[in-house]
């Protein structure tokens, strides 16, 4: 496969299915600047599962060549494409993957849309597969000063954290970022919060609790959103008081 007319192919399918009046829509609804072709989530959904199919016969090697490709060209559409591509590689990941992703994190990630479509799915399966890579994300990427390394770092565990995985991790993730001026990486890690609390409700509870004096305002909102009324409650009057 040649990698860069596969690319330019991508990007001329996607021109094709774009719409100007959704293009500029979309951008208004990002605070960064963001490349867009104007494409709706389900046809883009579409043409990425027709390319997974497409170059199911190719080396993973070459796919993650033409990722790299995808996710430099910069195009919210692209990104996407690079996403579906990575995913449909899950079982041929290797523990030395994390640092190709960290890279498109670090690097190529420009908007929250595309950082969490990536560490939500292909970050979360390299982790299911490799545990032990979550020492990097609790090393180098909460504390980089890239703000998509430090969202990631908490979004990547949102989808095991719901199963109940990483309890630990959630809670020491969520402490290094607490006071975190970014309110994306705010937000980020109150999902993540929300996300333990569906199987660990009273130990976020109280990890929130603990902390609702100084957390701030935006990621305690998000952390007790699954939470029963009176648990909410609780911590909101306290968090007043």
């Amino acid at each position: 496969m040649d990698t860069k007319k596969m690319a330019r192919r991508i990007r001329e399918d996607l021109l094709s299915l774009g719409d100007e009046t959704l293009r500029s829509s979309t951008a208004r609804f990002f605070r960064e600047d963001i490349k867009c072709h104007g494409i709706r989530s389900a046809p883009v959904r579409k043409y990425g599962k027709m390319i997974v199919k497409e170059a199911s016969g190719q080396r993973k090697e070459k796919i993650f060549e033409l990722c790299e490709l995808l996710w430099r060209g910069g195009y919210l559409e692209e990104t996407f494409i690079a996403c579906h591509l990575t995913e449909s590689r899950a079982k041929e990941f290797e523990k030395a993957d994390i640092r190709l992703f960290q890279h498109w994190v670090g690097s190529c990630v420009t908007n929250w849309a595309s950082c969490d479509t990536f560490c939500n799915h292909s970050v979360a399966m390299l982790l299911d597969k490799y545990p032990e890579n979550i020492g990097i994300l609790k090393k180098e990427w909460v504390t980089s000063p890239n703000r998509w390394l430090r969202r990631g770092a908490a979004v990547s565990l949102v989808i095991p954290a719901r199963r109940g995985e990483y309890l630990e991790e959630v809670m020491e993730i969520a402490s290094i970022l607490l006071l975190d001026n970014d309110d994306l990486v705010q937000k980020g890690y109150g999902w993540m919060l929300k996300a333990a609390s569906e199987f660990h409700r009273q130990e976020i509870f109280e990890f929130i609790m603990g902390r609702k004096d100084i957390m701030p305002r935006t990621a305690l909102r998000y952390g007790i959103e699954k939470m029963p009324p009176e648990m909410r409650k609780m911590v909101m009057d306290r968090a007043r008081g």
